[in-house]
């Protein structure tokens, strides 16, 4: 456990900060004005996330970027939204109401329903934690098959999630001992995460406590760009590193859990393990993207716990 988890949070901008013809817009499809905002910290994203009033008493929540600090964000929220306007209505999923995207280099606003909630608390609680996790083993029940069709994990994996690949390649300076010494193991392992994590449940991939709300009847999942196909377990899996950061318990713990994962091989656990733990590795040691100064840190954290997880599964101490 880090002692002093780092924040989960980007720069975020006001409401007031948008650009007057996209409040309009809002305003617009409101039919009344917005007479409150309430910005929301947490999350990564360098844009807007506010709590909108209207004068006629509707409660909306918003999150929009605009071309800058980072041009790759307004991609993430248009698949954001193509995702949320599919996901089944039973989902533990906030309403999509209405998005506003002026297309490449302009701004983009997703509208969802406000759903009156908290983020869990910090360090985990136990019984918010068996919330959290129940909810996570009854959607990946209630996604499989995918209702949703997206890329499968085992493309996402092989393309983006091949981080001790690229340390074997190019060892930059600062890497861990631990991780210099094992490269070549670790990049062999990594290599078979794709086919480990093949699978029909929709996922997340991207569970952590600034992703979750809870009101006292339901835990709510929210930001869904990441989305893919794979195998049940792969949700758990991603989320619990990210736990134990909190203070919350040892991850294998969590993740066995999930009755799919005590029924896996678990040579795919530790393959798929292999992947998390070297994109941590990888991109904590990267500059900071535009708008996100504390990521890299968030990143450097869960890596050093899902190493120490990898070192024991593996057998390389």
């Amino acid at each position: 456990m880090v002692s002093e988890p780092p924040p989960a949070t980007g720069l975020r901008l006001e409401w007031q900060d948008l650009p007057q013809r996209v409040q309009t817009a809002v305003e617009g499809w409101l039919g009344c004005c917005v007479t409150s905002a309430v910005t929301q910290p947490t999350g990564f994203s360098p844009g807007v996330a506010a709590r909108l009033l209207a004068a006629d008493g509707r409660r909306v929540f918003v999150k929009a970027v605009g071309p800058e600090p980072s041009p790759l964000a307004g991609e993430i929220h248009r698949q954001e939204a193509q995702i949320v306007r599919e996901l089944p209505p039973e989902a533990p999923v906030p309403r999509f109401l209405w998005s506003y995207d002026e297309g490449a280099g302009g701004w983009i606003l997703l509208m969802f329903e406000d759903v009156d909630g908290r983020h869990p608390a910090q360090p985990w609680r136990g019984d918010e934690l068996d919330r959290v996790a129940e909810m996570l083993i009854h959607l990946s029940a209630d996604l499989t098959p995918s209702p949703v069709r997206v890329p499968s994990a085992s493309e996402k994996i092989d393309r983006h999630i091949s981080g001790w690949r690229l340390l074997r390649d190019a060892p930059p300076a600062g890497l861990d001992d631990w991780s210099a010494r094992h490269l070549e193991r670790l990049a062999d392992l990594e290599e078979t995460a794709p086919a480990a994590v093949a699978g029909e449940t929709l996922l997340h991939l991207d569970v952590r406590a600034d992703n979750l709300l809870l009101t006292p009847e339901r835990v709510f999942l929210v930001d869904w760009p990441h989305t893919c196909r794979g195998a049940a377990w792969v949700d758990m899996l991603f989320f619990a590193p990210s736990v134990t950061m909190q203070g919350g318990p040892e991850p294998e713990a969590l993740l066995f859990r999930h009755p799919a994962a005590r029924a896996a091989d678990p040579a795919a656990i530790t393959a798929a393990l292999a992947a998390v733990a070297g994109f941590f590795t990888h991109r904590a040691l990267q500059p900071p993207p535009p708008g996100l100064p504390t990521v890299r840190a968030f990143q450097a954290a869960q890596g050093t716990i899902a190493r120490r997880w990898l070192a024991r599964r593996a057998g390389l101490e």
